[in-house]
């Protein structure tokens, strides 16, 4: 199906998912912008746009969370703008810990291809219900978009995981880099009534970040 413009051209409608849009017609001016990310002209688009390579290849561990996360979303492959879907590698360092945080735009899926990983998330007030599980290989665990989760690697040997996002930008929100490493930081008496916890250790939390 298309749609009519006022010169009687034919614009593709949003059922024949047009390049997720990202790609507009010529008749559309390419400041035009679609979730942050500029349309293009549809004689300049090509293959690269809708390619990302680098999946094959382990992330850097060697940081104090002994994880890293390779991300493939819109700010990679600009074709996935609109198409509401992600993804990202996860690796693990023995023992290595993707920290607790949660992506607010999100659902996520996660398959376990290499070890084992401990992970979990919690539910939102006032239950804050904590759901855990054990995965091995193959294994496949769901993350409720917006809920703070984490994984765990508990081996002795690396693990590799790789998870599918429902948004081509879910963003991420590290809670601990949040609270702790904000700039500027947040009041300590604020931290501390809040974590129930005296200034001097929010001051030594705050350092380390």
């Amino acid at each position: 199906m298309v749609s009519k413009t006022s010169n009687d051209e034919a614009l593709p409608t949003s059922g024949e998912k047009c390049c997720a849009l990202l790609i507009c017609s010529s008749l559309v001016d390419e400041k035009v912008r679609i979730n942050g990310f500029p349309c293009k002209d549809i004689n300049d688009v090509v293959a690269e746009d809708f390619f990302f390579s680098g999946l094959h290849m382990a992330g850097n561990t060697s940081n104090k969370q002994g994880s890293a996360v390779t991300p493939v979303n819109v700010a990679q492959i600009a074709g996935l703008n609109t198409l509401g879907i992600s993804l990202a590698r996860i690796d693990y360092a023995p023992y290595g810990l993707n920290p607790p945080h949660t992506h607010p735009r999100g659902t996520e899926i996660l398959t376990v291809l290499e070890g084992s990983l401990y992970v979990g998330f919690v539910t939102s007030n006032t239950d804050n219900k904590l759901f855990t599980k054990v995965l091995n290989k193959g294994d496949v665990f769901v993350f409720p978009q917006g809920l703070i989760h984490f994984q765990f690697n508990y081996g002795t040997k690396p693990a590799v995981a790789l998870a599918a996002l429902s948004s081509q930008n879910p963003g991420v929100i590290t809670i601990a880099n949040a609270v702790f490493g904000s700039k500027p930081s947040i009041a300590d008496e604020i931290l501390a009534k809040a974590f129930q916890v005296d200034k001097m250790t929010v001051d030594r939390i705050q350092a380390q970040f």
